[in-house]
């Protein structure tokens, strides 16, 4: 009776933070525009921690070089959305040869910076980090920062107010018809040691039903998806079974570290679900590659 009770509890916190999830999600996709690039900045700098506190470097000069970095791609990625091409900021750049240059290598430069800093931290506070925890520190920037940043790209496409949702059917929509899926009929097993519960019939289950949410997406709106896509039918129904190929890796890559790591979950955030890399682990991965598709076969 007890176990019947705590498992109602544990899903009804499950569901409540579900629910909340999706009304944040909702409301910051319909308002895009600053309210998105906010929220977008906001789960980003949060995701990071979770990931900086696993090496133990969340509090430390080695993090703070991360979260600076952050900042400044958050700055260029501002700028370059909302005001470039207004005529006081836009045309002063173009205008100025030396700020035109820099700002067109802007992304090699925080790169530059995001390399040159942390060796600096690593050789002059030797042996304080690891080579882990330093190596960590690129890698936020690469698996956190860049990919949670293409939500919002995806958002400003032509479109994108209603493409923007490929990035979350073929995660959300791709995980749980994997579950279904693997649950009723799932036995081939694809990586036992890291995810007992994965099978190969839950992964194709994913794909499959992934791609039929796309082409149900696109179908209903298709009228308002073909002012901006050739083929949104097939587009989407084939970034969805991508997406969530995609989406079932970056899950349990992010499993994986957590598993090297001992630890269940990145944090406490989101109640019944983990920290915000627990709910996006597969939007993580998904949302450049959701982008990359809308744009190359529009």
């Amino acid at each position: 009776m007890g176990k019947d009770i705590n498992n109602d509890n544990s899903f009804m916190i499950r569901f409540r933070s579900s629910v909340i999830l999706m009304a944040v999600a909702i409301t910051a996709m319909v308002l895009g525009s600053y309210t998105l690039f906010g929220v977008i900045v906001l789960i980003t700098m949060i995701g990071l921690m979770e990931l900086y506190r696993v090496v133990g470097v969340n509090k430390s000069k080695a993090g703070a070089v991360g979260y600076i970095i952050a900042v400044l791609y958050f700055i260029h990625q501002f700028f370059t959305n909302f005001y470039m091409h207004s005529i006081n900021i836009g045309e002063f750049i173009q205008n100025h040869n030396l700020l035109f240059k820099i700002w067109n290598n802007a992304f090699a430069i925080i790169i530059a910076l995001l390399i040159i800093l942390i060796l600096a931290v690593y050789v002059l506070t030797f042996p304080k980090y690891n080579s882990e925890q330093i190596t960590m520190v690129v890698f936020g920037f690469f698996y956190v920062v860049m990919p949670l940043m293409y939500i919002f790209q995806t958002r400003q496409l032509s479109g994108g107010e209603y493409a923007v949702w490929l990035i979350f059917i073929g995660s959300w929509g791709s995980d749980t018809m994997a579950y279904v899926v693997g649950r009723k009929i799932g036995k081939t097993k694809i990586a036992p040691k890291l995810s007992p519960k994965k099978s190969l019939e839950g992964l194709i289950g994913g794909i499959v039903g992934a791609a039929l949410i796309g082409v149900i997406f696109a179908i209903i709106f298709k009228s308002q998806l073909e002012e901006s896509f050739s083929n949104p039918i097939l587009l989407f129904g084939l970034t969805g079974a991508i997406g969530s190929v995609v989406s079932q890796i970056g899950d349990m890559a992010a499993s994986a570290i957590k598993r090297n790591k001992g630890i269940k979950d990145y944090g406490t955030l989101i109640p019944g679900h983990g920290g915000i890399l627990d709910r996006f682990d597969s939007v993580i991965f998904i949302a450049p590659i959701v982008y990359f598709m809308l744009t190359v076969f529009a």
